[in-house]
């Protein structure tokens, strides 16, 4: 019989439970690993939510802040990565809401697009991450965060309901309702590009 292969995500998993043992005994470098292991996944996570980079890093930074401060609370229930996730998500919503009521919704679009624009890939490439960033900007934040969660980070379903404590089936039918609205939504963008095809 050949010996089982370490899983990587099991591997990982182990030593964020170590780093997280460890900066609850005082050693201040773990968090700080910790941080310096996930930032760069959370950034993606929150500009994907977010739709700007000055707002995902404030969310980024609220995310750490708050899992410093509770970090006493980490049962170890769901990985680090699927918590640090939960805590992410829910600052994107608050941050989402506080740019709701100053009006700042249509502002943060404009940067995106902008920032779009000035992507590698040429105008095409650029004008179709546009579109899909303009139908995001148009679901649900409820909506919005299962397809980031699901298509952009490739969680799978169980990880979706830890980070969004919801339950599975809760999480699989909003799924299935976000993928229909963003059908619906790209339905012209996706008519012209069969019919570009066709040429």
């Amino acid at each position: 019989m050949r010996p089982a292969i370490p899983n990587a995500d099991d591997q990982a998993g182990r030593e964020d439970n170590e780093l997280v043992a460890k900066a609850l005994r005082g050693e201040g470098k773990a968090f700080h690993e910790l941080v310096d292991r996930h930032a760069a996944g959370l950034m993606r996570l929150a500009g994907a939510l977010v739709g700007n980079r000055a707002d995902a890093e404030d969310v980024v930074q609220e995310t750490f802040a708050g899992a410093f401060a509770g970090l006493a609370g980490y049962r170890g229930e769901a990985s680090v990565k699927t918590w640090l996730t939960r805590i992410a998500v829910r600052q994107a919503a608050a941050c989402l809401r506080k740019r709701q009521r100053r009006g700042e919704l249509a502002r943060g679009q404009a940067k995106t697009e902008r920032g779009l624009r000035e992507a590698p890939g040429g105008q095409a490439a650029a004008d179709a991450r546009m579109d899909v960033m303009a139908a995001m900007d148009e679901l649900s934040p409820e909506h919005r965060e299962v397809l980031v969660l699901r298509e952009l980070e490739g969680l799978s379903y169980d990880e979706m309901a830890a980070a969004l404590a919801l339950p599975r089936g809760t999480v699989e039918s909003r799924l299935f309702r976000a993928r229909r609205a963003m059908q619906e939504l790209l339905k012209d963008y996706l008519a012209d590009g069969v019919t570009r095809g066709k040429e």
